[in-house]
C-alpha cells in the first residue's frame, strides 16, 4: 500500500510538496484517449465530524460503462490550508484507489494539477506517489486567468499563471456551456489532457469518471454519517 506521510504543519507539508514536485514527469505524452481503462477519483466532507469519503470509478474509455469502483472513509487528518488541500484528501483518495480490483492507465482529478498557486495540485502529487498518468479536471479557474474560449465544444484558451505561463487550458465540453479548467498532473502532455477530457465529455459539462465519482462519494459519506450517528451516545 502507498504510504502517504501527514505533515505535522504547514511548512512540513511545503517542504514535502517541493520534494516531489521534482518528480513530476512533463515529458510523457500519455495514453491514447477512447481506449483503456480510466479512474476518475473524488472526495465529500463531512466537516462537523471531521470525516471525508473518497471514491474511485474505473470506466472502460471506448465505452464510457463502469468497470469497477471503491470508496474509502477516512478521518481528515490536516486542517485546510490554501494550496495545501491535497494533504486533506490523498490518504483516502489513495486507499480507494488501492481497493479497486484493476489498475486504471489514467486518473482524472476533480482539481487541479500544475495549474496551482504552488504549481503541484492534487493531480500532481496523486500521480507523483503512485506513478499513474493523472490530470486535473476542475470546475473553476483558481486563482489564473485565461480567455473566453470559443463557444463550440472543443474550444479552448490558455490558462495563465500570473508571470504569464500557461498552466493549464480552459476547455469548452458543451456548446456554449461554462469550460471546464484542465491541468496535467503527471505523466500526460497537455493536449492529451484535454483529448482525454472531450472523449469522457459526451454528454455533460463535466468528464462521466468524475460525475460517477462525485455520486459514489456523496453516498459513501451519507452511509458513514449515518453510522457515526448511529454510535454517538445519546443525551440524557
Amino acid at each position: 500500500m502507498t504510504r502517504v506521510k501527514t505533515p505535522a504543519d504547514e511548512a512540513e507539508a511545503r517542504a514535502i510538496q517541493d520534494e516531489l514536485r521534482r518528480r513530476v514527469v512533463l515529458d510523457e505524452p500519455g495514453p491514447p484517449p477512447g481506449g483503456g481503462l480510466v479512474a476518475g477519483v473524488d472526495v465529500a466532507y463531512d466537516d462537523e465530524r471531521d470525516l471525508v469519503a473518497a471514491a474511485a470509478v474505473v470506466l472502460d474509455a471506448a465505452t464510457l460503462d463502469v468497470v469497477a469502483e471503491s470508496t474509502a472513509v477516512g478521518r481528515v487528518s490536516f486542517p485546510y490550508v490554501p494550496g495545501l488541500l491535497a494533504f486533506r484528501e490523498l490518504p483516502t483518495v489513495l486507499a480507494a484507489l488501492e481497493a479497486l480490483p484493476v489498475t486504471p492507465g489514467l486518473v482524472v482529478c476533480d482539481g487541479y494539477g500544475l495549474a496551482h498557486p504552488r504549481g503541484f495540485g492534487l493531480a500532481c502529487h496523486l500521480g507523483v506517489v503512485t506513478g499513474l498518468p493523472s490530470i486535473g479536471v476542475a470546475k473553476n479557474p483558481f486563482t489564473f486567468t485565461h480567455e473566453e474560449p470559443g463557444a463550440p465544444r472543443g474550444a479552448a484558451s490558455p490558462l495563465l499563471a500570473a508571470d504569464g505561463a500557461v498552466v493549464g487550458r480552459a476547455l469548452r465540453t458543451r456548446d456554449g456551456v461554462k469550460p471546464v479548467y484542465v491541468s496535467v498532473g503527471h505523466r500526460v502532455s497537455l493536449d492529451n489532457a484535454c483529448a482525454h477530457t472531450l472523449a469522457l465529455s459526451p454528454r455533460f459539462r463535466i468528464p462521466e469518471t468524475t460525475r460517477h465519482a462525485d455520486s459514489l462519494c456523496r453516498r459513501a459519506l451519507r452511509e458513514a454519517v449515518g453510522e457515526a450517528v448511529a454510535e454517538e451516545p445519546r443525551g440524557s
